[in-house]
């Protein structure tokens, strides 16, 4: 990412914004409004330290996912008359979220060194463009999954809040722009411009690229941030299991001192929560899916199915199988006696 600016004020803070159809508006609009309320004193919505446009290839309404709609201020203008250009994105289920133009001025971007961010599924349509290669993306727990089965060759993470990582950033959306753009705020503008769009906003403390998304992903409950991200790179690594060496490593800690703190906030080893973990994701996927046991057992990285049935049966109780068959008969008992108590 750009360099701060020498001194507050000294050149204005500049972003370009590109919507996409669908976008979502609260992302974009908390991102907006801190930049707005940074900007000025006393809620003048003045642009003295920052200016933003919302770019397009026309000046047609754009709608957002809640149906409110946006027009753009500016063509797509030469992209070094900014310092960011931001993609939002929405839902994900638009075939066709941004036109060729806006496609191509994001290359165009790209090739001039303009930092790009993707906000919410915005990371979606930087990747699709072939712009994240090489840089980590951040998305949301919601949508990491189908960015792994689009991008299968990125790297992507689903616990942390917001990402800048070098000539890209990328956020999960909501609240976390908000995040990113005080974060913007305090290295282009001062620290004193975040904390007045924070107070304004009603925002205590920004949260940083470090915090965890607000997510529990297992019955463990926890304040401590390295846990928590433990938890979810496991969840999001259960095809590909990770060594513990690695899992601490992108935790940020020694394995002494993964292993140590999973002692003192569950009780129990990670390497023991992991394996929990994985059965318990194989016991959902017999009970809501039709694969065969070897699909299963692959699902939740174990190659052999013999050794994975054994692991289940001595965290069960009994073999998979079994427990398929005894839960189908069980879902099918209920439905009976009901009819009965009707007839």
């Amino acid at each position: 990412m750009k360099a701060s600016k020498d001194a507050p004020g000294k050149d204005r803070l500049k972003i370009g914004f590109i919507l996409s159809r669908s976008f979502t508006l609260s992302a974009f609009a908390l991102f907006v409004d801190t930049l707005r309320l940074a900007s000025d004193e006393a809620d003048r919505s003045g642009r003295k330290l920052a200016d933003w446009q919302v770019l397009g290839n026309t000046r047609h309404l754009i709608a957002s996912s809640c149906g409110v709609q946006v027009a753009p201020t500016s063509d797509l203008v030469d992209p070094r008359a900014f310092d960011y250009i931001v993609m939002v994105g929405g839902l994900l289920n638009n075939s066709a979220p941004v036109d060729d133009a806006a496609i191509a001025y994001l290359k165009r971007a790209a090739s001039l060194k303009i930092p790009l961010i993707g906000v919410c599924t915005g990371t979606f349509i930087l990747a699709e463009a072939g712009l994240m290669n090489g840089h980590q993306t951040c998305v949301s727990w919601l949508h990491y999954d189908a960015f792994r089965e689009r991008f299968p060759d990125l790297s992507v993470r689903a616990d942390r809040l917001f990402n800048l990582d070098r000539m890209r950033g990328s956020c999960a959306g909501g609240s976390s722009a908000a995040d990113m753009a005080a974060a913007i705020v305090r290295r282009h503008i001062s620290s004193d411009a975040e904390r007045n769009a924070l107070e304004v906003l009603q925002i205590e403390k920004a949260r940083s690229a470090l915090d965890i998304q607000p997510r529990r992903p297992l019955s463990i409950d926890s304040d401590d941030p390295r846990l928590k991200a433990a938890l979810i790179i496991m969840e999001r690594n259960m095809e590909n299991a990770l060594s513990i060496p690695k899992l601490a490593a992108a935790v940020g800690v020694s394995r002494r001192q993964l292993e140590r703190l999973f002692q003192e906030k569950a009780q129990s080893s990670p390497a023991l929560v992991y394996k929990r973990m994985r059965l318990e994701k194989a016991k959902q996927l017999l009970l809501q899916t039709k694969a065969p046991l070897i699909d299963i057992a692959t699902q939740v990285g174990y190659d052999n199915a013999s050794h994975f049935a054994r692991l289940f049966r001595e965290a069960f109780g009994e073999r998979p199988t079994r427990f398929r068959l005894a839960a189908k008969k069980k879902s099918q008992a209920p439905a009976s006696e009901s009819v009965a108590s009707l007839s």
